[in-house]
């Protein structure tokens, strides 16, 4: 069953680049539905309008998905958004994931160096990442975030 997957990335740095190799992925998917994600020019005129309306932009755009996919960049692990991202999924009972995009190459055909796991920097334990190259993400991604809720319904069940 296809899943409304919400995306959690650092919006301003070239991750964003390989970020929408990730979630353009589904464009091409037969079963997709709607992905919870915004462009950046919503992002930066919530970001003008202060703290809160980041907050509301971010708890609308995760109302209604289950799964919260976070595209992990070089500098994913430090970024307060993102983390913020994470902790609310967490509280609404996503499942979560994590995808390392570094091994994406950009519009420059490079990589980037793989950034640390932000679930573990927040404290999270058991979260599942993944390589979208090694791991072949393509052809996985339905899977992995199917898993991911089938992993948060058995927590909410703990």
């Amino acid at each position: 069953m296809a899943r409304r997957v919400y995306f959690a990335f650092h919006y301003k740095d070239v991750a964003s680049f390989r970020a929408n190799v990730v979630r353009n992925s589904w464009v091409t998917k037969p079963d997709r539905e709607e992905a919870g994600f915004f462009d950046e020019s919503l992002w930066e005129h919530a970001k003008t309008d202060g703290e809160d309306a980041v907050k509301r932009l971010i708890n609308k755009a995760l109302e209604g998905t289950t799964v919260t996919v976070v595209l992990i960049g070089a500098e994913t692990s430090t970024r307060k958004w993102v983390k913020y991202e994470i902790n609310q999924s967490w509280n609404k009972d996503n499942g979560l994931i994590g995808i390392y995009i570094h091994n994406i190459k950009d519009k420059n055909e490079k990589t980037d160096v793989k950034g640390k796991d932000p679930f573990v920097e927040l404290g999270y334990k058991g979260i599942i990442t993944y390589d979208w190259i090694l791991d072949k993400g393509y052809e996985n991604l339905g899977d992995w975030v199917e898993d991911a809720y089938d992993r948060a319904q058995k927590r909410q069940k703990e």
